[in-house]
């Protein structure tokens, strides 16, 4: 007996798939067969894209809210729609443009329509996602104009960090041993006290060979 399943995907764990579960529902989608990945839709390489291409069977029928949804690579997006369509033998509804669904037996004009479509649709879903990579670019560059820093925050040195560095400056501790007195990592030890006191890097460090 034929199946009717939901893909859903949004791009990062941050973002609601509400819009899109509603949508199933409402086309009559059991929860269990509604598969979500949150995942970019650069490639096909998603869990739950996977099992769900597991667990479809000839004569079943695939539904996705937008095109974008199933992915954002032009050509990939045209050999899953060719791999579905054809090789699986599986109907595919496309529910904010009715003229991508193949449950429904079509003339040569028809097809042809849904071809250009398609590939439109698919071009257009990778075009959006160059488009989100350049802008993210473009605002990372402007915000580091701004001074704004990335990554993970520095490590606040504790409060005898400026006596086991006179130790360790002095001969009288190791590297490792001062981590140890500090209960940090050997090399952020060492990053540390490249920076000295000052917090900024001299060029003239070199740590005491006895003292690594």
């Amino acid at each position: 007996m034929s199946r009717s399943y939901g893909y859903v995907r949004v791009s990062s764990r941050e973002q609601n798939t509400d819009r899109q579960t509603i949508a199933m529902h409402q086309f009559g989608i059991a929860d269990e067969d509604v598969f979500t990945d949150k995942q970019s839709g650069k490639d096909f390489d998603r869990p739950a894209y996977r099992r769900l291409m597991r667990k479809l069977k000839p004569g079943d029928t695939l539904v996705i809210k937008s095109i974008d949804r199933l992915g954002r690579n032009y050509d990939e997006i045209l050999e899953q729609w060719r791999l579905l369509t054809k090789k699986k033998n599986v109907a595919i509804v496309v529910l904010d443009m009715p003229l991508l669904d193949t449950r429904r037996d079509r003339d040569l004009t028809g097809t042809l329509i849904a071809d250009i479509v398609l590939q439109l649709l698919s071009y257009v879903a990778q075009t959006e996602r160059e488009f989100i990579r350049q802008r993210q670019a473009e605002g990372i560059a402007a915000a580091k104009e701004r001074g704004v820093r990335f990554g993970r925050r520095p490590k606040e040195r504790p409060e005898a960090f400026e006596a086991v560095l006179r130790e360790w400056e002095q001969g009288m501790l190791t590297a490792r041993k001062a981590a140890e007195r500090l209960g940090v990592a050997h090399k952020t030890f060492l990053k540390w006290a490249s920076t000295g006191l000052s917090g900024e890097k001299s060029r003239d460090f070199s740590p005491p060979a006895e003292s690594l």
